[in-house]
């Protein structure tokens, strides 16, 4: 069993800066609220839920029966466009940030740090709760610089000390806690007393993407089956909510989709590392080069396209899937992308999915050019229309949504805009 570690009886120490209507950036806070403010008792709730590897398209495929009616009577968005790399922990903090991975700094699942002259994995623990690698201000830390409690049932970011605070309630990230008791302890969120309870939280589910990757997400018998039981924790969670009686505001979104890959087009990273010449950081769908200090790129450059077979060497400016120049040192002088159906692995995970007779997977972070890599968008809740399709939206909008909907200030610095996904809300 989870050992829960809530933070309850937090001091609240908002200092302001400046006075009057003040910026976000003109605020510090040294901890989240513990007690709800004045002004947020009056606001609506909101509850983020991450589907993790949901993709774009199984509703409309498999039609689970509360997933489709929380989008029949509320909105839904043609399909969410991630982030590149279209990896786990970009997407999940592009969506808590509104930020590009750019900006906000978690690049990848993986990659090296040149400030702290070390490469960050998500499975290393230490690294995950180090809130110095992450940038930009999480919904959580917006939120509660209003003045609101905040919780978190797993939320990439969410167990960091961002900017020297964490959600009021939280968690450390065990995948074996079941869905059943997330859903319990966020219903029980909403049952507090007012003054207590959360007005913004996050919580996460891994089912899809555990079967997507395991199966693929062809396999129709599989993918169905858990979603099915997926749909049933989710209807749970939505009668909770309804018994509670609260204007609860409820978004759900998945950090990417996912591709069938036949492992025959596993490519062994082994193949093009060269330790005398750089350092490699493989994420699969992208692969960053870190050339040693002396060695000319353009020699690596050389050598790398000598080995070119279904994938392709780049300077990282002139890398596609990029929306933007990227700029932060830790994305490495060159990155390597496989032809899309391809895929970075290692060979002795190569061997093993040979041994086993595993003939196609599932993997994600290529282009979202390419639609397998969108995920999902739905909400419903007293703020939103009902019966509404909006047009396939970046990640990077959710986040003025939520401020929005939570009536708390917007930052100036975010890429997001609240117009590109402002058409959902339903204004008085």
């Amino acid at each position: 069993m989870l050992k829960r570690i809530f933070i309850y009886g937090l001091a609240v120490t908002i200092t302001f800066i400046a006075v009057g209507s003040c910026k976000s950036s003109e605020k510090t806070i040294t901890a989240l609220p513990s007690i709800n403010s004045n002004e947020s008792l009056k606001k609506p709730y909101l509850l983020l839920i991450s589907l993790d590897g949901f993709r774009w398209d199984y509703v409309e495929k498999y039609d689970p029966p509360y997933l489709s009616n929380f989008i029949e009577s509320g909105v839904k968005a043609e399909s969410l466009i991630s982030s590149f790399p279209s990896k786990t922990f970009p997407n999940h903090y592009s969506i808590a940030t509104g930020l590009y991975p750019d900006k906000h700094g978690i690049i990848g699942n993986s990659f090296y740090s040149y400030n702290k002259e070390l490469t960050y994995k998500i499975g290393n623990r230490e690294m995950v709760e180090d809130g110095s690698f992450y940038g930009g201000t999480p919904i959580w830390i917006q939120a509660g610089k209003a003045g609101m409690v905040t919780a978190s049932y797993f939320f990439v970011g969410s167990e960091a000390n961002i900017q020297g605070v964490k959600p009021t309630y939280h968690y450390k990230y065990d995948g074996s806690v079941k869905n059943e008791v997330r859903v319990a302890q966020v219903i029980d969120w909403l049952n507090l007393p007012e003054k207590e309870r959360p007005h913004m939280i996050t919580m996460y589910f891994s089912d899809m993407d555990d079967t997507g990757h395991r199966f693929g997400p062809e396999n129709d018998h599989e993918i169905e089956k858990t979603l099915s039981k997926l749909d049933a924790n989710l209807g749970e969670l939505f009668k909770g909510i309804e018994k509670t009686g609260l204007p609860v505001n409820t978004i759900i979104v998945s950090d990417h989709g996912m591709a069938n890959l036949p492992t025959a087009n596993l490519i062994a990273i082994e193949t093009i590392e060269n330790e005398n010449l750089f350092k490699t950081i493989n994420n699969g769908a992208i692969v960053n080069i870190h050339p040693k200090e002396g060695i000319e790129i353009d020699l690596i450059i050389q050598e790398l396209k000598q080995k070119e077979k279904n994938f392709k060497v780049y300077k990282t400016e002139n890398t596609p899937g990029f929306e933007y120049k990227p700029e932060s040192k830790d994305w490495g002088a060159i990155q390597i992308l496989p032809d899309f159906g391809y895929y970075f692995s290692s060979q002795r995970r190569i061997e093993s999915l040979k041994k086993n007779s595993i003939q196609n997977i599932g993997v994600h972070g290529s282009d979202p050019i390419n639609k397998d890599m969108h995920g999902i968008f739905f909400g419903n809740g007293p703020a939103f229309k009902n019966g509404y399709t909006a047009p396939s939206v970046k990640n990077i909008h959710i986040y003025p949504l939520m401020c929005e909907i939570l009536g708390i200030e917007i930052p100036n610095s975010i890429d997001g805009k609240l117009e590109r996904l402002e058409s959902v809300l339903k204004y008085d």
